[in-house]
């Protein structure tokens, strides 16, 4: 027979067992095993306490009536029965005994409650430690009324010789129902404290489940993996403290960020870091947005907020850092971006304005101006897109080329491709976002040298022979001293006038060169121009 594998994966799935569950189980678990272990204990104890009782009291009363003048003295009458059978008789309803049975050393009885067992011989085969030996104590045997518990002692005359025995017994059904009256006592009182036991687990399920805000603790443990993935995904860094000030959550990329070692947990966060942010936030229970501090040689920007408990009071705090220049690097590739598109919009604006030329001439009826102009054209973009499409396959470094040659057509900059070139499709490892700002800052870069000339000229060439992938530009502008070249790549730093959001270019190109995993050589002269060579590896992981 086939099974349907809807309910064959229904079987193998694991149920998860509830926490309320779990406690409700483990609570009555302990709780039946402690309440029976110690009701039956005491059950044992009570019992032998009962039958010590009432086997203390039928000595008792058999040492009593064996002392009692009336009962020595009448063993030796002719019918001893005749004195001793009242008198055991009215003892034995006054005490609530089961039998007084007095008996001669042979054993014959001389009282019995049946007066029919009166002159015959006492049952049970008990008797011999009383009549030969002389002692006194309690046993348990079935004797003609049934199983009971006796109290033995031997009587003796004035003389001290033993004559008889005086046997006085409860039966053990009474004692037994004696014992379970007080069994069934002890079985309500464990009863209730059974019942007690599971009110208690509930309340403590609910309770334990109120202070996990209703999640489970495998949910909590998915949750507890959850946020340790995320604090060390993000590339922001993230500290979390108490209220009193101490770490208690720390992400790698904060210790990164703030170059510290090993575990800071239980560490008071003034001896890491400035914590002036962290002790307003839980101090005033106010979030501190975007707040800047410096930490040794690098600006962070900081975002505070205070953890709350349910109760709306404050008892932690979490930060993120953000290092300022990462923050500034963000902003600056969007603005290439931006300029990308710009240099995409003036090529438009270009074949617009030639648009409107051609519109003219037709207009005015010069046809063979206008059909001469479109050969021009024709031929221009043809020679230069020719190049591009011919030597260059991959389709973002061709975007980025014809943007540019745009921007060079408006500059009235001489911007070739190398006939030399020849590059296929890159790897896809080779991020696009990173490829836009490497080649549109050097380009920009070439353009702007440039530009500086009489006969403005820039050359790209691209090619994959080989493990790398090599692109080269050069330019025919001023050229660079060789003290220069050393700082060219570093953040903020231009050989033109102080001016806004400038010396970032060629920072960013050799930063995105950096991530691609590959190097950037510059090799320039002054009056001779300048040339940048990129290397970038074929294949992911390996270092150029």
């Amino acid at each position: 027979m086939k099974i349907n594998p809807f309910w064959r994966g229904m079987g193998m799935r694991k149920r998860k067992v509830s926490l309320q569950t779990k406690i409700l189980g483990l609570v009555l678990l302990l709780s039946f095993l402690i309440i029976g272990t110690i009701s039956g204990y005491f059950m044992v104890l009570e019992q032998r306490r009962i039958e010590q009782q009432e086997g203390r009291l039928a000595l008792n009363i058999a040492k009593t009536v064996a002392a009692m003048p009336a009962v020595v003295n009448a063993f030796q009458s002719k019918d001893p029965s005749k004195t001793i059978q009242p008198l055991a008789e009215k003892i034995r309803k006054e005490t609530g005994a089961e039998f007084i049975v007095v008996g001669n050393r042979e054993g014959i009885r001389y009282s019995h409650p049946l007066p029919d067992r009166i002159g015959k011989k006492m049952v049970g085969g008990d008797n011999e430690r009383a009549i030969l030996k002389g002692e006194s104590y309690i046993s348990s045997a079935k004797g003609s009324l049934g199983p009971s518990l006796r109290g033995k002692t031997p009587v003796r005359d004035r003389n001290g010789n033993i004559i008889g025995i005086v046997s006085v017994g409860f039966m053990l059904s009474d004692v037994n129902r004696q014992t379970n009256m007080h069994m069934m006592k002890v079985a309500g009182v464990a009863l209730l404290a059974f019942f007690g036991a599971i009110i208690g687990s509930v309340l403590l399920a609910r309770d334990i489940r109120k202070d996990t805000m209703g999640l489970e603790p495998f949910e909590i443990a998915s949750l507890y993996k959850e946020k340790r993935a995320i604090l060390h995904a993000v590339k922001e860094g993230i500290i979390a403290v108490d209220r009193e000030g101490f770490v208690t959550t720390m992400n790698q990329p904060a210790k990164k960020m703030l170059h510290i070692d090993g575990s800071v947990r239980r560490t008071k966060i003034d001896k890491l870091i400035p914590a002036s942010i962290f002790y307003a936030v839980l101090k005033s229970g106010k979030p501190q947005k975007d707040r800047e501090m410096v930490w040794k040689d690098r600006t962070l920007i900081v975002n505070s907020t205070p953890i709350l408990n349910e109760r709306g009071k404050v008892q932690g705090a979490v930060a993120s850092f953000r290092d300022r220049s990462e923050i500034e690097r963000m902003a600056n590739t969007l603005s290439e971006v931006r300029q990308y598109s710009e240099d995409l919009r003036a090529q438009s604006h270009e074949y617009a304005n030639k648009l409107h030329v051609l519109s003219g001439l037709l207009q005015l009826g010069a046809y063979e101006d206008a059909i001469e102009f479109i050969r021009e054209e024709t031929a221009s973009l043809k020679n230069q897109h020719a190049r591009v499409f011919e030597k260059i396959k991959d389709m973002k470094v061709q975007a980025v080329l014809l943007g540019k040659l745009g921007k060079a057509s408006e500059k009235k900059i001489h911007f070739d491709i190398d006939p030399n070139s020849s590059l296929e499709r890159l790897p896809k490892q080779i991020d696009v976002m990173r490829l836009i700002v490497m080649l549109g800052n050097l380009l920009d870069n070439a353009f702007e040298a440039a530009g500086k000339t009489d006969h403005p000229a820039v050359l790209f060439f691209a090619t994959d022979m080989g493990d790398d992938i090599v692109f080269e530009i050069s330019d025919n502008g001023p050229g660079m001293e060789e003290a220069v070249l050393g700082h060219i790549f570093e953040r903020g730093f231009t050989t033109k006038a102080k001016e806004a959001n400038r010396g970032f270019g060629l920072s960013n190109a050799a930063h995105a060169v950096s991530e691609l995993g590959g190097f950037i050589e510059v090799h320039s002269h002054p009056g001779e121009g300048t040339v940048f060579t990129v290397y970038l590896p074929k294949r992911e992981g390996v270092n150029s």
